[in-house]
C-alpha cells in the first residue's frame, strides 16, 4: 500500500512517537510513502513556530525537523499537481496546499495519513482513503 503523509500527521508522529505506534507501523509497512514538495517548507515552518512561540530549543527543533523530513520515501513535484489542486480548491473552497495532498493520494490510490479534520472530511467526499 502507498501512503501520502501530510505535515500534521508527520509532525505529530515525530513529537508523540510513543503514542503513535499504529501510525509508525503503517509507515513501516507501506510500499512507498509520498508527500508533495510543499511538505519541506511546511515542516520547516512548523518547527520554526515551535522554536519562536513555544520556546523549543533550536537544536531540538532542527533535530525533530530532520526526523520528520526523513519520513517520506519521495517528494512529488507540486508543479505536476497544482493545476488540479487549484481547480479542486476553487470548487471546494479549501486551501490549495491541502488539495495537493488530496490530489497526490487520489492519483496514486494511496492512503492519506493526516490529522487535519477538514481534510479528512473532504477526502471522504472524494473517495480517498484516510487514516
Amino acid at each position: 500500500m502507498m501512503v501520502v503523509l501530510d505535515t500534521s500527521a508527520a509532525v505529530d508522529l515525530v513529537l508523540h512517537s510513543s503514542e503513535r505506534e499504529a501510525e509508525s507501523r503503517l509507515l513501516a509497512d507501506a510500499k512507498w510513502v509520498l508527500a508533495p514538495t510543499l511538505f519541506v517548507s511546511e515542516v520547516a515552518n512548523v518547527f520554526w513556530k515551535y522554536h519562536a512561540f513555544q520556546n523549543m530549543p533550536m537544536e531540538q527543533a532542527e533535530s525533530a525537523m530532520e526526523l520528520t523530513l526523513e519520513l517520506p520515501d519521495s517528494l512529488a513535484d507540486v508543479r505536476e499537481l497544482y493545476t488540479e489542486a487549484f481547480a479542486m480548491a476553487c470548487r471546494t473552497r479549501h486551501p490549495v496546499y491541502d488539495m495537493l495532498y488530496l490530489v497526490l493520494a487520489r492519483r496514486n490510490n494511496a492512503l492519506l495519513l493526516t490529522r487535519d479534520k477538514g481534510l479528512i472530511k473532504l477526502a471522504a467526499k472524494h473517495d480517498v482513503r484516510v487514516e
